[in-house]
């Protein structure tokens, strides 16, 4: 059942993820025929608060409001990393998981609900900028860093601003069916499904760790991303054995020769795919994916979705057209 949904507001409010609760939850639509939801905007902290743009925010609910609520969703908002919260809202958050009601986090937001205990042993995620931190300051939450929403059961988490209407989407789908869904997204003019576990589009660095001996080889690696590379090749370039190098690659890396060279060369790609307008046999041919076969399995693979899908989100629509 989603039919009586609150928003939970804490100093501070973040107006473009708050903005999202209300246009899903908040608006009436019923001259197209479609469920209304009783939704009201509740105060954790007094009935005016804060945004982090510079205006304020009025209501007349408080805490008591979500005792009646089907569904509790908390926008995020700024220094949800690092503050305190008032016991009296984690208990309110508990106590609405314990009879019955779910969740809900749009992306800092989930430290709200981790400061509650709501993310303990269960997968969340938050903006991947803020993940590590979710997942140092609450070790028993299973935090996946890159996925745009994650539903488990009574709790859901979702990464930044967009991701978080595709969450919303989803709980519109799950409590009133895929035409719901789709008439609120043609409405709001969004894509109407994207799955939870597609790639939040992470700016990730080449990484520079303090490697004490594969270092050298890391720069030869970037260098030469258009090239096959084997472990016994590049331990050659490391004066190591290849068992040696992969075990001391390990160690300094985190992860293995195979996976580090398909991370680098899934990040050139989409270099290249924001800034040129090289076609897809030209790209797999720099970042040693050999055809544009290969690269949309490797891109779909790693990011969830294709070459041609990525380009269009960041450039608009091209006229180069994608290898099946």
């Amino acid at each position: 059942m989603l039919k009586n949904v609150a928003a939970l507001l804490l100093d501070e409010v973040h107006p473009f993820e708050l903005g999202v609760l209300c246009e899903v939850f908040g608006l009436d639509r019923s001259d197209e025929g479609l469920p209304v939801h009783d939704f009201a905007v509740v105060s954790a902290e007094g009935p005016v608060l804060q945004t982090h743009a510079g205006f304020t925010i009025s209501t007349p609910h408080g805490l008591d409001r979500l005792e009646e609520a089907d569904l509790v969703a908390v926008p995020a908002g700024s220094h949800f990393m690092d503050r305190e919260y008032p016991e009296e809202v984690l208990a309110a958050l508990r106590r609405a998981v314990d009879r019955g009601a779910r969740v809900l986090s749009v992306c800092s937001g989930a430290y709200v609900l981790g400061a509650a205990g709501l993310l303990d042993g269960r997968r969340c995620t938050t903006h991947w900028r803020h993940a590590a931190e979710l997942a140092r300051r609450f070790p028993r939450a299973v935090v996946e860093p890159d996925v745009l929403y994650v539903d488990d059961g009574s709790v859901i988490t979702s990464a930044g601003t967009a991701a978080g209407i595709d969450a919303c989407l989803h709980l519109v789908r799950q409590a009133h069916g895929t035409d719901v869904a789709n008439a609120i997204a043609r409405r709001m003019v969004v894509p109407p499904h994207r799955d939870g576990g597609q790639a939040q589009y992470i700016k990730r660095p080449l990484p520079r760790t303090a490697c004490d001996t594969v270092g050298g080889t890391l720069a030869w690696m970037e260098g030469h991303l258009d090239q096959e590379m084997t472990v016994e090749q590049l331990a050659a370039q490391a004066h190591m054995s290849p068992r040696t190098f992969a075990r001391r690659f390990q160690q300094e890396t985190g992860t293995t020769p195979y996976r580090w060279l398909l991370r680098q060369r899934v990040l050139l790609a989409q270099h290249l795919l924001e800034t040129s307008d090289e076609t897809m046999d030209g790209i797999a041919g720099r970042t040693g994916f050999g055809n544009a076969a290969a690269l949309r399995h490797q891109f779909v693979k790693s990011l969830g979705t294709t070459p041609n899908s990525y380009r269009r989100t960041f450039r608009g629509p091209m006229s180069v057209s994608e290898a099946a």
